[in-house]
């Protein structure tokens, strides 16, 4: 039975992994005042008819903490990118001057900060959803395992090591949040 456990272990972490995994990303999204290129990371832009991520049709660099720059690796493609860019409703303004997209990133107002803080925070507790429902899906493997004659002991441990897991997770989760929450309302 321990080996069936196991994989009951290995499964809810790597499911657990996936909701930080995309708790990462989607903290990339919120913007934090300083221009990073992963601020433009889900830009589509139409390349030739067909909706295609701006890093595949451009590169996206950082000229210094408020500007960021991409330089398209086609140079007609550059309208197309700073529609994407307007399309994405992410309140940036490229300028093309013919060679490149330069993008001024506005200074957060503290209420926009606030904002950013109450996004990350709800995207902490989407991690955490995920989390707990990975967690539901273990213990009622384990239930099931219970039913097939794993001893009460086993089942008690199990599920223990389960919450362990559990907690651990929420732990990843509470500190990427706060750190993303510190580094939004760092001026």
């Amino acid at each position: 039975m321990t080996e069936e456990l196991q994989l009951i272990y290995d499964e809810f972490k790597s499911s657990s992994q996936k909701s930080l995994d995309h708790l990462e990303h989607e903290l990339l999204k919120v913007r934090a005042g300083k221009a990073t290129p992963s601020m433009l990371t889900g830009v589509m832009v139409d390349y030739y008819g067909s909706p295609t991520p701006i890093q595949q049709v451009a590169n996206i660099g950082t000229m210094d903490a408020r500007t960021l720059t991409v330089q398209a690796w086609e140079k007609n493609m550059l309208n197309e990118i700073a529609k994407g860019i307007m399309n994405a409703n992410l309140g940036l303004n490229p300028q093309n001057n013919g060679e490149q997209l330069i993008i001024q990133i506005p200074p957060l107002t503290e209420e926009r900060r606030r904002d950013l803080v109450k996004k990350a925070r709800s995207e902490g507790e989407h991690a955490k959803v995920g989390v707990r429902n990975n967690r539901k899906d273990a213990l009622d493997m384990v239930k099931s395992l219970k039913a097939d004659g794993l001893s009460e002991d086993m089942s008690k441990d199990a599920e223990n090591e389960i919450q362990n897991i559990t907690n651990g997770f929420i732990k990843k989760v509470d500190e990427l949040v706060d750190a993303k929450e510190k580094d939004i309302m760092t001026i």
